[in-house]
């Protein structure tokens, strides 16, 4: 089965483009759309309502594009809209969620960290996961400020590294030895965190699981793309810049209303 119409992806701004790269590296004949809601960015802090909302109309825009399935690239949007979606439109939908599972199946201390927005962690979802590792600990903190940061082109900023001391020392002194990134903006930090967890502590992240799955729906429903060189389509609603360095200016990115 073929089809060569495109991969939508969204986020509440440019962090989702981790989960890009780990699609295009595995499907890279893939033509890709990715729509950066930069505007409203972080969708960690608005109500469950809202980020349904936002989820939406990104999905609207992707489906008028022409996209075949949408990479819901947003552990926020994914814990609070992502049923939603899927009772709303007949498109398939991929998720991400924080990588719970491998990170307590592996826990040698039976003690694991979480960092993420207010929104993943408060959701439905995410404590129905969580409910099913009563015996691990979990350690969970808010990344207050990271995303916002991280869109502000601050990754490498005193006030980032001293925000993520003060997440992630916690976490340490209370014996973690995996540490679960729970939202697609802070594998971006993955250098600066790597500074600061001694280095028994491994770092996981939803990546690559995201892109086997995207691979795994599109070859039961949807079909593969057969064309060759695909250049992928980015869209934001800010300034560019930010985005546009984060790819390493590889790709063009187009400022977009929406």
């Amino acid at each position: 089965m073929t089809n060569d119409r495109p991969i939508g992806v969204f986020d509440s701004g440019i962090g989702g483009t981790s989960i890009w790269k780990a699609i295009h590296d595995l499907l890279p004949n893939e033509q890709t759309i990715y729509l950066a809601d930069s505007k409203n960015a972080p969708y960690g802090q608005k109500s469950k309502a809202e980020i349904i909302a936002l989820s939406m109309k990104n999905t609207d825009l992707l489906i008028e594009m022409g996209c075949k399935i949408i990479v819901v690239a947003c552990n926020t949007a994914t814990t609070n809209a992502i049923q939603e979606l899927r009772a709303k439109y007949t498109i398939p939908f991929i998720g991400i969620e924080p990588a719970i599972k491998p990170a307590a199946t592996h826990s040698k201390t039976q003690t694991i960290g979480i960092l993420a927005t207010k929104g993943t962690l408060n959701s439905e979802l995410f404590n129905k996961t969580t409910e099913k590792y009563q015996d691990i600990k979990i350690i969970e903190q808010i990344g207050h400020g990271l995303v916002q940061l991280i869109e502000d082109g601050q990754i490498n900023s005193l006030e980032m590294t001293q925000l993520l001391y003060s997440y992630l020392t916690p976490m340490i002194n209370a014996n973690i030895d995996y540490l679960v990134l729970g939202c697609s903006h802070y594998p971006y930090l993955i250098p600066q965190i790597k500074k600061i967890l001694p280095e028994h502590i491994q770092i996981i992240d939803s990546g690559e699981a995201v892109a086997k799955q995207t691979q795994n729906v599109l070859r039961d429903t949807v079909g593969f793309s057969t064309a060759k060189n695909n250049t992928p389509i980015f869209y934001t609603n800010t300034n560019s810049k930010v985005l546009s360095e984060i790819l390493e200016n590889k790709y063009q990115v187009e400022e977009k209303d929406f």
